[in-house]
């Protein structure tokens, strides 16, 4: 019994010492401002500093694939749905596949285009929760502002509105961000901070990380929202980062279990030369 007790905690102990990364659901593509108005969108829900596991988007607890609830653009205040311009992808990751999609698209005239993407909530099991990361990406044409202060509302139920423009950042730059629900503002709102750490070659990521964090705390940052929902977070380093409002959505359930619906958005830091 004694040895059994010993072996118990050891394990309890390992399971307890293995950091538990981030989950950050993507609208990817290399350059906030393009270089052709035609693009290649991929949408995968993984952990991007390490390029580690990518989950089947939509799967429950059973095992189903459930298709996304909502992806579209909105352009000058316009909303066009893109649902069916969604391709299933098997998308790679430095140590499995998961079930992705990707979409090709158009950006016609100039100005802002914000994308957006709702899946069906994901089974997390380590956790026994369910994940529904309400994901936004903005990018630009010809460097002319439109709308990528204006918040998109529907169908988003949660969303960060940004303060800043996310395609104009250098590094140093704060990136400010309002954390929503229902168009209201979330006080004290949790944020977990992530570097997309590796370059995306066709639907993989390649092995070579950018940057090695010096201990596991650094993989991912958290920082908190104020009373009135705004967060603030200085930008080290050249490339794409993720901000994941986590259970801004509130209190809810789904499928009888803990939903965490976060609100996500990804922005870009150039390098000044």
């Amino acid at each position: 019994m004694k040895k059994f007790v010993v072996v118990l905690s050891m394990i309890l102990a390992f399971v307890l010492s293995v950091p538990a990364y981030a989950h950050f659901q993507m609208i990817y593509s290399p350059d906030s401002v393009p270089k052709s108005r035609k693009m290649n969108l991929k949408l995968v829900f993984t952990h991007p500093f390490e390029a580690g596991h990518t989950m089947d988007i939509g799967k429950d607890d059973k095992g189903k694939i459930h298709p996304p609830v909502a992806f579209g653009v909105m352009h000058k205040e316009k909303k066009k749905d893109l649902l069916k311009d969604l391709k299933p992808i098997i998308f790679a990751s430095i140590t499995n596949k998961g079930k992705a999609y990707e979409a090709g698209v158009r950006l016609r005239g100039m100005g802002d285009y914000i994308f957006y993407f709702v899946p069906a909530p994901y089974y997390e099991g380590s956790e026994d929760v369910y994940i529904q990361h309400c994901t936004k990406v903005i990018f630009n044409v010809a460097g002319a502002p439109t709308d990528w202060d204006a918040p998109v509302g529907d169908p988003l139920p949660v969303e960060i509105v940004p303060l800043d423009k996310p395609y104009a950042l250098w590094v140093g730059n704060v990136f400010r961000g309002v954390v929503t629900c229902g168009g209201k503002p979330v006080p004290g709102a949790e944020i977990e901070v992530e570097y997309l750490n590796h370059d995306v070659e066709g639907n993989a990521f390649v092995k070579e990380a950018k940057v090695e964090a010096p201990h596991d705390a650094m993989i991912t940052q958290t920082i908190k929202a104020d009373v009135n929902g705004v967060f603030v977070f200085g930008i080290p380093k050249a490339g794409w980062w993720g901000f994941a409002a986590l259970g801004a959505g509130g209190d809810l359930k789904h499928n009888g279990k803990e939903l965490s619906q976060d609100a996500v958005i990804w922005v870009q830091a150039l390098d000044m030369k």
